[in-house]
């Protein structure tokens, strides 16, 4: 009824997008504020076709770090992964799906897509908010935090209005805007504070010293380390990668998954029953140093067995490595 703010790394042009494009203009029609951020590499084959019909229609439209020479993109590292969707201040989304066919198992390529995606209601989605109007300042070059409507005592009075349930959970973001790599960092307190168990589901496992040495710890201290990642590769070079460090992790005591139900892109870390992680940072130096991402800690023991029931329900699936 007020805004509707969508960002994402990947945005298709395809019927995803297409039957998504009829309801923004319909509600920049009723007078809802409509903005999408896409990556200037991942929405790269957006037409313009399309991007001038959105503006004609009221829909704010932005590209971060935009080709220079049509879809030319020189820029191949500093991307913007992050997935981020707030509505009205009051419910986010954030998790590893983008928007296009293969993200709801439409691409032959990939088969069944399997992926972990978070909804966010209430005072959380606070922090969704602030960091897409971060990133919509730097790309669009409109300060919202000048608006009110989003931020002022108004909102935040409706947006705390007691709900069913509290979940604490803490919005983080890192980028190689800034040197402290938040993600990364509070991956490794996740993994040293581990006392039972760490599962981990990622697409890509090509972990930094720190992060592959505190994994390695935990599992020789009896601590059951888990990895699911997929079976079939998107990137090849990567996927090999992956394999690598597996087995390190592996001959440290920790066990290893091939999910081959299609492919794994879910992005994420559970520990205990207690806590988890999951967002748009895969286990990957690149997510850690060199992409903008965005993930949502959970401190809550039902929201963390749910995501813990659905790795367990994963590892049918699954081949184990060994």
């Amino acid at each position: 009824t007020h805004h509707i703010h969508l960002q994402y790394y990947i945005i298709k042009n395809d019927q995803v997008f297409h039957s998504i494009i009829p309801i923004l203009k319909e509600k920049a029609k009723e007078g809802v504020e409509v903005r999408v951020l896409a990556d200037g590499m991942g929405g790269r084959f957006l037409p313009k076709k399309t991007i001038r019909q959105l503006r004609a229609a009221g829909v704010k439209v932005a590209a971060f770090f935009p080709p220079v020479l049509g879809r030319l993109q020189l820029r191949i590292n500093y991307r913007n992964h992050r997935k981020i969707v707030v509505i009205d201040g009051r419910i986010g989304y954030v998790g590893g799906f983008n928007i296009g066919k293969e993200y709801i198992s439409r691409d032959p390529k990939f088969g069944y897509w399997r992926d972990t995606h978070l909804k966010i209601k209430g005072s959380a989605a606070l922090g969704l908010q602030i960091r897409f109007a971060l990133d919509w300042n730097y790309a669009a070059k409109e300060n919202l935090f000048l608006r009110g409507e989003y931020f002022g005592e108004e909102m935040e009075a409706e947006r705390l209005e007691p709900e069913e349930g509290t979940v604490g959970i803490q919005i983080i973001s890192s980028g190689p805007d800034t040197k402290t790599r938040t993600i990364r960092d509070n991956y490794l307190e996740i993994f040293h504070r581990a006392k039972d168990h760490i599962y981990i589901q990622t697409p890509y496992f090509v972990p930094d010293d720190a992060v592959l040495s505190a994994l390695k710890i935990a599992a020789a201290s009896g601590v059951d380390v888990r990895l699911m990642i997929p079976c079939k590769p998107d990137h090849p070079l990567v996927y090999w990668a992956t394999y690598s460090y597996a087995g390190e992790l592996i001959e440290a005591g920790a066990r290893c998954y091939l999910y081959e139900n299609g492919f794994l892109h879910a992005k994420g870390v559970t520990a205990d029953g207690l806590v988890s992680c999951y967002g748009t940072a895969n286990m990957d130096i690149r997510s850690f140093e060199l992409n903008f991402e965005v993930n949502a800690v959970i401190y809550d023991e039902e929201a963390t067995k749910d995501l813990e029931r659905a790795f367990l329900n994963d590892l049918p699936h699954c081949r184990e490595i060994t």
